[in-house]
């Protein structure tokens, strides 16, 4: 389509295989917006779109991403208000036939529903970090460092000492929003055995508290590391997949073998022929 859709703090411009989302800066734009900067989401990644009767003479324009499509959405866990929902586009009503216009367009390049085996959109870019109530997080992208800080880190925390987690280490992230009661943000240790329940009790969390953690800056954190997780045991699954194949040395060697079965008259042609096919097969 190659148009632009513009509303209020975001822009959506139509592309044949995305939608890139430009946000706005501004005072009354969502700092979650402001922090994206812009996104490009492949068709892909989406589902479905709807267009629905807003607050205060508007209209809402909303694409539905596939579950997992997302890092941030799947950091996110639906926590999010919906003035921060990033595949929001609130318009003004006397746009709205311009809005289906580009809604019905857009659904006919929709092909895809149902979750997603990877993530399609970006993750934030790294390095990230944020202060906690109790510790800084840091991210550069293969681990995650916690740092206290003695005025809010309680003693559990003390004893255990700083910690860094690398990501290979990691089996997944847990945010709960700062805007919720007792927010925080958890890592998820490989056989890490049974975590403290209580945030501030276990060396791998940070706590959020009023000003600390917000979700400008430790929804995209969790969303960076929750990628690196996802990619890194993607990668992993390849390698034991590749490991697992048979040496092409012992393959040529077995239908070597199989050629002199078929010549000393042991092997028929349609067995050779099967069995050759299958041992190439496991190249």
């Amino acid at each position: 389509m190659g148009d632009v859709l513009a509303g209020f703090h975001a822009a959506w411009e139509f592309e044949s295989d995305s939608v890139l989302i430009r946000y706005e800066r501004g005072i009354r734009t969502p700092k979650l917006f402001q922090a994206l900067g812009e996104r490009r989401v492949p068709l892909s990644a989406l589902q479905g779109v709807t267009l629905s009767p807003g607050r205060r003479g508007t209209v809402v324009l909303r694409a539905e991403p596939r579950p997992g499509a997302d890092p941030l959405i799947e950091a996110a866990a639906g926590q999010l208000k919906e003035s921060s929902d990033p595949y929001r586009l609130v318009l003004p009503a006397e746009r709205e036939t311009l809005a289906e216009y580009y809604a019905d367009e857009l659904r006919t390049l929709l092909t895809e529903a149902g979750p997603a085996d990877r993530h399609l959109v970006a993750a934030p870019e790294v390095p990230l970090q944020f202060k906690a109530y109790d510790g800084k997080a840091s991210f550069d992208g293969t681990s995650v460092a916690f740092r206290w800080f003695w005025t809010g880190a309680s003693s559990a925390k003390w004893k255990a000492g700083d910690q860094k987690f690398a990501v290979e280490d990691l089996s997944g992230v847990e945010w709960r929003s700062p805007e919720a009661f007792e927010g925080y943000l958890r890592l998820l240790p490989r056989d890490a055995g049974e975590q403290p329940a209580q945030a501030d009790q276990d060396p791998a969390a940070v706590v959020f508290g009023l000003g600390y953690g917000p979700v400008h800056e430790s929804l995209p954190f969790a969303a960076a590391v929750l990628h690196a997780i996802r990619s890194r045991t993607a990668t992993a699954a390849v390698a034991v997949a590749a490991a697992a194949r048979r040496d092409p040395a012992d393959i040529a060697e077995r239908i070597r073998h199989l050629g002199e079965l078929h010549q000393a008259g042991l092997v028929t042609d349609e067995e050779f022929s099967s069995k050759k096919a299958e041992l190439l097969a496991e190249l």
